[in-house]
């Protein structure tokens, strides 16, 4: 492969944020999920970056992260469509919202079974057909 053909992945990053959610809690919301798929996937991190100075900077994504919206329903969905092909996923529910540190974070997730989480969010790593299947009633966020 040339330096000047497209780079095409086959895999997809995609997140799924509830559709009422504040433009303050999208961001968050997104920045904690993608942060739980970069640290337990090492082949979603590309090589780390450098200006023309030289000065360095993190490695960051390898490819792009679709961001996707849906009804608390269309999450409810995804989210069993995700375990039930065990794709690796984060989650983030509303509970975290009142939290305010990684510890009270945990014990607000561990405190819902799985059937009664309130997802406000909902990360996904994972082959692009399996993801499309996972994410499939979402729209792309505006």
């Amino acid at each position: 492969m040339n330096d000047a053909e497209p780079i095409r992945f086959d895999t997809k990053i995609a997140v799924l944020l509830r559709e009422d959610l504040e433009t303050w809690q999208r961001l968050n919301v997104t920045a904690f999920l993608v942060s739980g798929l970069g640290s337990q996937i090492p082949e979603v991190i590309g090589e780390p970056y450098e200006d023309a100075d030289g000065v360095p900077y993190l490695p960051m994504f390898r490819q792009p992260v679709l961001v996707f919206e849906g009804s608390k329903e269309t999450l409810a969905t995804a989210h069993a469509r995700v375990l039930s092909r065990a794709l690796p996923r984060a989650l983030f529910n509303s509970d975290l919202f009142a939290t305010g540190n990684d510890r009270d974070n945990r014990a607000a997730v561990r405190a819902v079974p799985t059937g009664d989480l309130d997802l406000v969010g909902l990360a996904v790593y994972g082959p692009k057909n399996a993801v499309d299947k996972v994410l499939k009633g979402a729209r792309m966020h505006p």
